[in-house]
């Protein structure tokens, strides 16, 4: 038999994620591919970081857990096509969790407003949504 979690077991392992990476997370888009894990060290430009709101996520719900505030950088760091992204703790420097980015509407693990960044211009997260999983 394949292991079943109840709704309340999933909302509680989803909100368990923003517990361990605490208040206050930096997300980081970057260029190129995703490495192969978090643990594995950065790669790509930095296209920009953005300091998360205090309370980022919104509560757990239905066995997922939606972005919460605005995420958005007012200046881009660098040029380039963002690719992926990285969630650390507030320090900026612990990676927590990396996915993919597209454009909104894309599929990817976020969506931003534009993938294609220019120096200098304002970033927006549109999406971004954590699912527990229950094979």
């Amino acid at each position: 038999m394949t292991l079943q979690l109840s709704v309340a077991v999933r909302n509680a392992l989803l909100d368990a994620i923003e517990t361990a990476i605490a208040a206050s997370a930096v997300l980081k888009i970057r260029t190129g591919a995703a490495p192969a894990s978090c643990a594995t060290a950065d790669s790509g430009t930095v296209l920009a970081t953005l300091n998360l709101p205090s309370d980022y996520m919104a509560a757990a719900s239905g066995g997922s857990k939606a972005k919460a505030g605005t995420w958005q950088d007012l200046t881009a760091d660098a040029a380039g096509t963002a690719a992926y992204w990285r969630l650390y703790a507030s320090d900026g420097t612990t990676c927590h969790a990396q996915g993919t980015i597209t454009s909104t509407g894309g599929g990817g693990d976020m969506t931003l407003d534009n993938t294609s960044i220019a120096v200098g211009q304002q970033i927006d997260v549109t999406g971004f949504t954590l699912t527990a999983p229950n094979p």
